[in-house]
């Protein structure tokens, strides 16, 4: 079972930069790896996703140019770098893994486990 503990969080001006981390741990393996994130009163949206095993990645049409998901050699961190924050951009984050070879890594496949979250904040 894996558990994942983002952090990295925290309150920023709009133009400002974040980055978040995600510790992995735990024995599951992982294929995806993925960004996701929750503003008040709205669904749960994917912002990107990475494959550990081709670190090809995915991006929202939203952060596209702004955020870079990377991920560490040993496959246990995941990072997301956020630049020219907007304040649309607020919102609790979230890690997730993926562990099946079924679908591609992409935003709106099945996430098999969740870390608890880091808010991000972004004021105008």
């Amino acid at each position: 079972q894996v558990q994942l503990v983002e952090s990295g969080g925290g309150s920023v001006q709009a133009g400002g930069s974040l980055r978040l981390s995600c510790l992995a741990s735990g024995s599951t393996y992982r294929y995806c790896m993925g960004w996701f994130r929750q503003a008040p009163g709205k669904e749960r949206e994917g912002v990107a996703t990475i494959s550990t095993t081709s670190g090809r990645s995915l991006y929202a049409d939203s952060v596209k140019g702004r955020f870079t998901i990377s991920q560490d050699n040993a496959k246990t961190t995941l990072s997301l770098q956020m630049n020219s924050l907007k304040p649309e951009d607020s919102g609790m984050y979230y890690c997730a893994v993926a562990v099946s070879y079924a679908y591609a890594c992409t935003l709106t496949r099945s996430w098999d486990a969740w870390g608890q979250g880091t808010l991000v904040t972004v004021s105008s």
